[in-house]
């Protein structure tokens, strides 16, 4: 999903939870309004947490999509029905969308 297609989404009403799975420190760049942040890292040890969604539309946010693009695949090789990559990552948003946060 590009970053354009996520706003049109949430500007529907349409709510997907959404993961951003950057690093701490990373944070200082920006993060979309309503993003649950676990770390990467973090993914698999908190898997219990995430159950509710297994059947919701989860988007997967990073700096770039690719580290979301491999959570994804995990996330799905654990039967969540609906893990969408946001292509481009947190760059992609602050080029198209918000330019006020950092590109990095």
């Amino acid at each position: 999903m590009t970053a354009t297609e996520l706003q049109a989404m949430l500007t529907s009403g349409i709510t997907p939870v959404m993961i951003d799975v950057r690093e701490d420190k990373e944070l200082i760049n920006g993060m979309i309004d309503g993003a649950i942040h676990v770390p990467m890292n973090d993914v698999p040890g908190r898997m219990d947490e995430f159950a509710p969604y297994k059947d919701k539309s989860v988007v997967l946010i990073c700096r770039s999509g690719q580290r979301s693009a491999q959570v994804g695949q995990f996330m799905e090789h654990a039967g969540f029905s609906d893990v969408i990559n946001l292509d481009g990552g947190m760059n992609s948003w602050a080029a198209d969308i918000d330019p006020k946060m950092t590109v990095y």
